[in-house]
């Protein structure tokens, strides 16, 4: 059990799980929507972003990528740049490819792309490379206080 599913567990959250093989070493959202057999824009992958005040966390589709001026505005900063993979694990207690947005040492600002309000459910990583969470949007946003914004491009 990692400690984001613990977290859901807690929090009494609406969930379900989906594992599958991860054999990837890169682009690791694709390969989830792959190897479970969902288009891609239902799988949100879970990016770190960082400016002048502090870390942002931007939950984006894995069939786009992130616009971080829009990040930046929805998240009420001035400036955002992708954080490097170690310095992401190094705050999140997760591993690239497994970072889940539930249960990161740290809360951090968290931005969840508008496109997530299309689906009953997303997709987002439970923790560990191999094993993702179905919940949806408004859950997201209520555990994570996120705010919701067209942030993908």
């Amino acid at each position: 059990m990692t400690p984001a599913i613990v977290f859901l567990e807690k929090q009494k959250a609406a969930f379900t799980l989906h594992q599958y093989d991860c054999t990837a070493q890169d682009d690791f959202g694709a390969h989830a929507a792959e190897q479970l057999g969902v288009p891609p824009e239902r799988v949100f992958k879970t990016l770190l972003t960082e400016g002048e005040q502090g870390a942002v966390v931007a939950l984006v589709p894995s069939s786009g990528k992130v616009n971080l001026k829009r990040l930046a505005k929805a998240a009420g900063v001035k400036k955002l740049e992708m954080m490097p993979p170690q310095k992401a694990e190094r705050l999140t207690g997760f591993k690239v490819g497994g970072i889940s947005p539930f249960a990161q040492k740290k809360r951090l600002v968290t931005v969840l792309d508008a496109s997530a309000q299309e689906h009953d459910t997303v997709l987002v990583s439970g923790g560990k490379r191999g094993l993702s969470v179905g919940i949806s949007a408004a859950e997201i946003a209520r555990l994570l206080n996120a705010a919701c914004a067209p942030i993908a491009e």
